[in-house]
């Protein structure tokens, strides 16, 4: 079986880092099937339901290799946060007029 490890990204919807810190190993999608009935898409492979998490990505790998499974570990990309001030807002050197 072929899995991927990685390490979630960030939601558009929130603001902190919440669920990125754990390393997650998630089943490679497998072939869907329609069914000729109801027309619904499903798979007979359970492990696409799967969520394995890890503090760690060697536990991950560790977990993979005691399985039997293939695997791919996609590194997390790190992000540039500038930080800033709130006082930038009203500094004389400021890029822009202000709008008020």
């Amino acid at each position: 079986m072929q899995v991927r490890i990685y390490k979630p990204a960030k939601t558009a919807m929130q603001s902190g880092a919440g669920n990125t810190k754990e390393w997650v190993i998630e089943a490679e999608p497998s072939r869907k099937e329609i069914d000729p009935l109801m027309g619904w898409t499903s798979s007979r492979d359970t492990m696409n339901q799967v969520v394995l998490r890890f503090d760690t990505k060697e536990e991950a790998i560790a977990h993979a290799q005691k399985q039997g499974w293939m695997y791919t570990v996609d590194e997390p990309k790190t992000r540039a946060v500038r930080p800033r001030a709130y006082a930038d807002n009203f500094a004389f050197t400021r890029i822009g007029q202000w709008t008020h």
